[in-house]
């Protein structure tokens, strides 16, 4: 049996379904731009970055479709084979659970379609900080539906800027690239009164970044 074969029973049939079902979806996506084989190598590795923490096994199956489809657009920039022109900026921390995003958060609110933004961690977390979530909605945005999840190459080599929040050595580093480092609290541990402090600092980066990157504000 190959090493492919035992990959496969090892992951309940109800998923396995769901992974099929994402992978036709993404084919269409990508067409003309990545084949079957390359679709459905992301979908699995993407798959497994979930399934060793995930406490909601259910929601693995999505959970890999998204990740996979924004490591894909990152590679088709990376390799020349799709770019619209939009700025990308990557906000990285540790957990990807407060501080990366909620600048994602703002940073998605205020540029609208103007620019492309991802997150991601050195040591991802499991969820969302709730308290992060609610002084975020406080603002009228909404991150429930973010979840934490690692960065990848591809995804920081098509970045123009990678902003640092508290990840240090462990954030790659690139030739050729913007590079920010924030020094902003760890939200991780605080209540929300605690928290909206860190929010506002948060906000008032975010705008700066996005008149430096010559980016309308959209609210």
């Amino acid at each position: 049996m190959t090493d492919l074969a035992r990959q496969r029973q090892q992951i309940p049939i109800d998923q396995q379904l769901a992974l099929h079902t994402a992978a036709v979806r993404l084919s269409d996506e990508f067409a003309g731009v990545y084949g079957t084989e390359t679709i459905e190598r992301f979908l699995r590795t993407s798959y497994d970055q979930f399934a060793s923490a995930s406490t909601v096994p259910h929601f693995l199956p999505l959970l890999a479709e998204r990740f996979a489809r924004q490591r894909l657009t990152a590679l088709a920039r990376v390799e020349g084979r799709h770019t619209d022109g939009r700025p990308v900026v990557l906000f990285l921390c540790v957990q990807n659970a407060g501080r990366s995003q909620m600048a994602l958060g703002f940073f998605q609110h205020l540029a609208g379609d103007d620019a492309i933004a991802w997150s991601g961690g050195s040591e991802p977390g499991v969820e969302i900080n709730p308290a992060a979530v609610t002084t975020m909605a406080e603002r009228g945005i909404d991150i429930s539906t973010e979840y934490p999840k690692p960065w990848t190459d591809e995804v920081v080599r098509a970045a123009d800027v990678v902003v640092s929040m508290g990840c240090g050595d462990a954030c790659p580093i690139f030739p050729g690239k913007r590079y920010e480092d924030w020094t902003v609290e760890d939200p991780a541990g605080l209540t929300v009164e605690q928290i909206r402090p860190i929010r506002d600092d948060i906000e008032r980066r975010v705008r700066h970044l996005l008149d430096q990157l010559d980016i309308p504000v959209a609210g």
